[in-house]
């Protein structure tokens, strides 16, 4: 391997690497503030006949490739980080919400039948109840989404929006390996810091008992 395009390929880490973080975090956060709300609207009794078209649409979502969607996205943000995100945040959605639906739904109806039966309304079940409870799921389906984000997110490079992805294009390009490596193999490690750090959170949040794992 050639020491100098390592070391320039490695100069080159710290600014892609926090355009994808940034692109992954805005990413997420959009993901969940949509998918959340979504997924516990669809659980609602009055809203569950909505809860099966709902998901066949973000199946379909799911079922584009990555770069198709980003394509899709371009002729309305086009090109740079906004089409990404956009892109990203699509690809999202999914995981957090089905696992949001499976989760409250998982809450054993025993428990919410005493919470009623201690007079609390349905507001401050779900909220200090069926969530609590169902917050492993949910944490699950986010840490999904997170590793998908981060994988996807190298397309990103090919509209201009940055990232690690322009490590690999480059490689690819000019049939440099050295770049391929180290553009794969951050993303690989970023991907794995994505994962370990919202399983902390999930041992964290999660009450005692109920982890998924």
């Amino acid at each position: 391997m050639n020491g100098v395009r390592i070391l320039d390929a490695l100069s080159r880490v710290p600014q892609e690497l926090t355009i994808h973080i940034i692109m992954v975090v805005v990413s997420l956060a959009i993901a969940i503030a949509v998918s959340i709300p979504l997924g516990v609207f669809l659980t609602r009794p009055r809203f569950k006949k909505f809860g099966v078209v709902a998901m066949n649409i973000l199946n379909i979502f799911q079922a584009f490739p990555g770069m198709a969607i980003i394509a899709l996205t371009m002729p309305i943000l086009g090109l740079g980080l906004k089409p990404a995100i956009g892109a990203l945040v699509v690809q999202a959605l999914l995981p957090i919400a089905r696992n949001t639906i499976a989760g409250l739904y998982g809450v054993d109806s025993s428990i919410k039948e005493a919470a009623q039966g201690m007079g609390m309304s349905e507001g401050r079940i779900l909220k200090e109840v069926e969530v609590p409870l169902a917050l492993p799921v949910i944490l699950a389906g986010i840490r999904t989404s997170a590793v998908y984000v981060v994988s996807v997110g190298t397309l990103a490079a090919y509209i201009g929006g940055g990232g690690l992805g322009n490590l690999i294009i480059t490689g690819l390009n000019m049939l440099w390996v050295e770049f391929l490596i180290v553009g794969a193999g951050f993303g690989a490690l970023l991907a794995i810091a994505f994962d370990r750090g919202l399983s902390y959170v999930e041992f964290r949040l999660t009450p005692p008992g109920f982890s998924t794992k």
